[in-house]
């Protein structure tokens, strides 16, 4: 019985048993980081993916973002090109050839134009706006005929009221209020007076020589 403790000592001290327990305990050591390692990459992976799809989502959010701003350069230059044609070809020159048009229209329709009168508004930095207040008497095809020419002249008008004022044997009077625009040097040189607020009546000017 006493070489049992003798043997176990001597296996307890032998290299070999020693390099085992090592052994076993490096294993055990191996498979812990191991374990450990493929928590953090399992980890680092689905945190990862979660930057990468929050990345993308903010790329696209700014995509759409900045979309109306594509293209903004040339937009502008074909606005400015646009309304430079507009002004070109559909805004008079002068305050005459603004008279000398709406009784070419009156004759081309068959309508009298009585207590026609003019006035300019506060100018703009573009254009200033001017009032036409008018008479007309004719029949109902004569004023439509006349109304269907200024809507679709070349000149820019804008029909702001209709009123009719009375009617006698066919005919038919009505009361027209349009606007036109000049430049603000033409305006200011048309010696036109400034629209009243309170309705009183304005005479139209008389043309000017030249003009």
């Amino acid at each position: 019985m006493s070489s049992t403790p003798s043997l176990w000592r001597e296996r307890l001290t032998s290299p070999l048993t020693w390099h085992f327990f090592v052994f076993v305990v490096l294993l055990v050591t191996v498979i812990g980081l191991s374990v450990r390692f493929g928590f953090d990459w399992v980890a680092t992976n689905g945190n990862s993916a979660n930057v990468l799809s929050a990345k993308q989502l903010q790329l696209k959010s700014l995509e759409i973002e900045t979309a109306p701003l594509r293209g903004l350069d040339k937009r502008v230059a074909d606005s400015r090109a646009q309304m430079l044609n507009f002004y070109t070809k559909r805004i008079p020159p002068n305050y005459s050839s603004i008279d000398r048009r709406i009784g070419e229209l009156g004759v081309k329709s068959g309508v009298r134009l009585s207590r026609v009168q003019y006035s300019q508004n506060p100018p703009g930095s573009d254009l200033t706006e001017i009032s036409l207040d008018a008479g007309i008497t004719g029949d109902y095809p004569q004023i439509m005929r006349f109304v269907n020419d200024l809507e679709r002249d070349q000149n820019f008008f804008v029909i702001r009221a209709m009123s009719l004022t009375g009617q006698q044997g066919g005919m038919v009077n009505l009361r027209l209020r349009l606007s036109t625009w000049l430049r603000p040097a033409d305006a200011a040189a048309s010696g036109l007076p400034p629209a009243l607020q309170s309705g009183e009546a304005l005479a139209k000017p008389q043309g000017k020589a030249g003009e």
